[in-house]
């Protein structure tokens, strides 16, 4: 699979082809907005790894520019990466068609577990191995999509309830603002509160073992939610 990489950082764009290449992807890469779009015409993807902050030009001034015009022909999957911690920005680049949104300083195992995670929900056939998460005696497979702890039998989750379980172990220990997790499962013109809220509900009384004392899904009640590793 061909993976596209904007970064204007070239040791950075550098390091993570590295990592792509060594996880079984073919990277291609560009190192500005109006690079990333010639390439992008010319060049089919299947997933596209999407920094912020580069240089650009008139019409295409940023990443955010650059994902704005990919999503006018195209649905293949795009990850943002960014060094902004304003939330306004992360909801910005989901609400114009970004899949998903890794900030800088990142690892790169969890960049390349976060495009094999888009792949995988783009993918109708689903054929995007994603390794187990293991927490401890925890674990889950995206996959199957079910849920174990130990000695317990598999607790098989809903597809929305899968979602929602990988995101938050993706980011785990990092509390989630409520639209940021209801774009990634929704997607941005889907969702509400009350209907996250209802899923965290469903969630907790699959995985917790008090879901009146949740250990594992924890709330900031008027921020958001969080795995707690």
């Amino acid at each position: 699979m061909k993976v596209l990489i904007v970064d204007d950082d070239r040791t950075l764009a550098d390091l993570l082809a590295f990592t792509m290449r060594r996880s079984g992807f073919e990277p291609i890469m560009a190192f500005s907005a109006p690079e990333a779009i010639r390439v992008f015409e010319v060049q089919p993807v299947d997933v596209v790894i999407l920094d912020v902050n580069m240089p650009g030009e008139p019409g295409l001034r940023d990443g955010f520019d650059v994902c704005q015009q990919i999503r006018k022909t195209s649905d293949v999957p795009i990850i943002l990466l960014t060094v902004r911690d304003d939330e306004e920005d992360v909801v910005s680049g989901l609400s114009m068609g970004a899949d998903d949104y890794v900030l800088k300083p990142f690892s790169p195992r969890q960049l390349v577990a976060r495009v094999k995670s888009v792949l995988r929900r783009s993918s109708p056939k689903g054929h995007i191995a994603e390794e187990p998460f293991t927490f401890g005696e925890i674990k889950f497979d995206p996959n199957r999509r079910e849920f174990l702890r130990p000695g317990g039998s598999p607790e098989t989750l809903t597809r929305l309830e899968a979602l929602l379980l990988e995101y938050m172990m993706l980011n785990a220990g990092q509390i989630l603002p409520a639209e940021n997790i209801i774009s990634h499962v929704w997607g941005p013109d889907g969702g509400s509160t009350e209907m996250l809220r209802q899923l965290i509900r469903r969630l907790r009384m699959k995985i917790e073992l008090d879901p009146t004392k949740p250990e594992l899904i924890q709330n900031l009640p008027g921020i958001g939610y969080g795995f707690k590793a």
